[in-house]
């Protein structure tokens, strides 16, 4: 039985909670980390789930899938569970961009850059 609007609700406040946390640990560990920012269908979370790390750079963005995409990948797990979301993730739910490509590409609009899924997959 799918789920209904209010509990919907309360998954992805859930979520951004604990993004908001993940989000916070990686700004003190990862070099160039500036934010994260998620989207997904609700009711399809599993096949829809997208969490995008936003780096300063794209020499960040690169230094951080060379050298820090297992413990992003981590992050993301430690997030997903702690919102009780069961997911195996993948490159397609975690995602790696830069501020910089964003600027040259969409002119800075995030907007119209995550709905062309402009950052790239994890690998």
């Amino acid at each position: 039985m799918p789920l209904g609007k209010r509990e919907l609700a309360r998954i992805e406040r859930r979520l951004i909670t604990t993004l908001t946390e993940a989000c916070e640990t990686a700004k003190g560990e990862i070099q160039g980390f500036t934010w994260l920012t998620h989207t997904a269908d609700m009711n399809a979370l599993s096949e829809t789930l997208k969490v995008v790390w936003v780096f300063k750079t794209l020499a960040d963005k690169k230094l951080a899938q060379a050298e820090a995409k297992a413990r992003i990948v981590e992050l993301t797990a430690i997030a997903l569970n702690e919102a009780d979301i069961d997911l195996n993730l993948s490159d397609s739910n975690v995602r790696f961009d830069s501020e910089e490509e964003c600027q040259r590409t969409h002119g800075g609009n995030r907007k119209n850059r995550l709905a062309r899924s402009g950052a790239t997959k994890g690998d």
